[in-house]
């Protein structure tokens, strides 16, 4: 290569051509006294040699943009050093098969800024399915309205000093939902997809309260405009003390002039919505149409909740039809909103991306099994490893083991099998690696179990706890195969990133296995923990979870909801 280099660089390349061909090259007159075969030959290898000079020039000069890392069955992206990034990656050096997801994201961003935009399908399959031309619309739609209203723009400004003011204005440019920051980070993920779906069916502009990590976390999803509110934000001391019994509350709102009539409540500047798990009656009211009527008159909605409501969106009638357009098929909510508003910062995808090149790349499958403990005490307990290890096996998603000392595999090569597990404990990963390492596979597969982290307790408020908390939720999602918890929201956020279907593990009751040990889900879609279960036009309870056939009970909690493609429950 290095001989090369130096043609490249001016030298005269003639000089490592053999003499005759040499002379033949300067002074043609001379190729009269050489036989037609000489001169054939030294014809040849001038083609020879300019085609390999030209090649290395094109190679040098003119590189593609991205490249694909590695020998393993996943496609993985190494970028060059960025030298105006947190952390250094590697460009590829062929292009990505879908880089904008089928028009799921927009061109335009600063690569530098945050890598993972661009570079996060090279390590993914396919998406499973395609955005609606509807939706993609919308998002663009969207984000024009963000650029015209969002922070630090003259629309903004102008709703702020409104807002400051007291008063309801007579009109505004735009309309808005405050995201407050609560709970932890697998809520806090699904609750902001919920709040910008919202905000996308309202025509409403989403401001994200940034909390103590969230920039940390995300990058921006939006071109140009910051979705994050400013500390100057008139209403950001008063988060705190926003609740149900704040006279902005909605629900306190409703309690308090018991009408049924929204219409007669007076308009206020601002409303504080109430949506967390401890909600009550009156907060509930968000869900019906009559209510919705009146909130769209208010400028400023600000909201709390650890719940993905989305379920609950789609039995609102005037929303029926603009999110059946958005969503032909229901289960890809969170999967398409996730994907187009989450995207790890640079500090985060140098976690992601080195640990899955070092431990994930090479292997033949990978497995993800996320494990979230319930019960008190001090663990791993034993009744949890054996339900885990139960799922497995009788699924066939890893193989028994052998009581022989060595099986050769069938083929020569052993099928390598990557087992991901993520729990706030290390036990129950040992036992699982101790078993696989200490004793063959029947099958002859060779299976690696991996835990990036095991923090013992959950830190919401720490920042390289909730790095790791991003890091492993989103390294579940590039999984082939993946085993949850009940309940647990990790796991949604992991599932429905990665467009699995996954297998549930049951809740233990009464430190027992259950069996059977697992349960193959309906639908990667997110579970609604705390739905309301009221008929708004009837005005009494009803069972939410039979109304239409695409809003069905979860399987792992008999009372939430969920977003299905099927009417029947497996």
């Amino acid at each position: 290569m290095k001989r090369f280099s130096k043609n490249l660089n001016g030298d005269d390349s003639s000089k490592h051509l053999d003499s005759d061909t040499h002379n033949a090259l300067r002074d043609p007159d001379r190729n009269a006294g050489l036989s037609p075969m000489r001169v054939m030959g030294i014809f040849v290898a001038c083609l020879i040699v300019l085609s390999v000079l030209f090649s290395v020039n094109v190679v040098l000069r003119d590189p593609p943009s991205d490249a694909v890392y590695g020998a393993s069955k996943a496609r993985v992206l190494e970028v060059e050093p960025n030298k105006s990034s947190e952390d250094q990656f590697s460009e590829s050096v062929e292009v990505p098969k879908d880089k904008l997801l089928g028009g799921l994201l927009t061109a335009g961003f600063d690569k530098g800024s945050c890598v993972s935009r661009y570079q996060s399908a090279s390590y993914r399959k396919e998406m499973p399915h395609k955005p609606s031309s509807y939706l993609l619309s919308r998002l663009r739609s969207y984000e024009s309205l963000h650029k015209r209203c969002g922070p630090n723009t003259e629309s903004y400004n102008k709703a702020v000093e409104q807002l400051k003011s007291g008063h309801h204005p007579s009109s505004l440019d735009c309309n808005y939902v405050v995201w407050i920051s609560f709970s932890g980070l697998g809520n806090r993920i699904l609750t902001l997809a919920s709040a910008f779906l919202y905000a996308l069916v309202t025509n409403r502009v989403l401001l994200v309260d940034p909390g103590v990590d969230m920039v940390d976390l995300f990058c921006e999803p939006f071109p140009e405009v910051s979705w994050f509110l400013s500390m100057d934000f008139p209403l950001k001391n008063q988060f705190d003390s926003l609740g149900q019994k704040s006279p902005h509350c909605y629900g306190e709102m409703m309690r308090k002039s018991n009408l049924t009539n929204t219409d007669e409540l007076v308009l206020p500047s601002f409303v504080y919505l109430h949506l967390s798990h401890d909600y009550n009656y009156q907060d509930k009211l968000f869900f019906c149409n009559q209510d919705q009527s009146f909130l769209e008159k208010i400028p400023w909605l600000v909201v709390r909740t650890d719940n993905y409501f989305v379920p609950s969106l789609f039995l609102i009638p005037s929303f029926e039809q603009e999110l059946n357009n958005l969503f032909p098929r229901k289960e890809t909510v969170f999967h398409f909103l996730g994907r187009y508003l989450f995207h790890p910062t640079n500090v985060v995808w140098g976690l992601i991306t080195r640990y899955y090149q070092a431990y994930l790349a090479k292997a033949d499958e990978r497995i993800g099994i996320q494990i979230r403990v319930f019960d008190t005490g001090t663990g791993p307990f034993q009744h949890v490893f054996d339900q885990i290890l139960s799922c497995v096996l009788k699924e066939n998603l890893l193989p028994e083991t052998s009581g022989q000392d060595f099986i050769a595999s069938p083929s020569g090569r052993p099928k390598s099998k990557a087992v991901l597990m993520t729990s706030l404990s290390s036990g129950y990963f040992e036992k699982l690696r101790d078993m696989y390492w200490e004793h063959p596979t029947v099958t002859g597969e060779v299976i690696g179990i991996y835990q990036p982290s095991h923090e013992e307790y959950q830190q919401t408020e720490k920042q390289t706890h909730n790095r790791k908390a991003w890091t492993e939720m989103y390294l579940l999602s590039l999984t082939d195969v993946l085993v949850t918890s009940s309940w647990s929201t990790f796991g949604y956020v992991a599932q429905s990133l990665g467009g699995l279907t996954p297998w549930i593990l049951y809740k233990p009751e009464n430190r027992t296995a259950p069996d059977p040990a697992c349960k193959r889900a309906m639908s990667m879609e997110p579970c609604f923990h705390a739905p309301p279960f009221y008929d708004c036009k009837a005005k009494t309870g009803v069972d939410t979870g039979a109304l239409v056939p695409h809003v069905k009970h979860c399987e792992d909690m008999s009372w939430g909801l969920k977003l299905v493609d099927r009417s029947d429950e497996l």
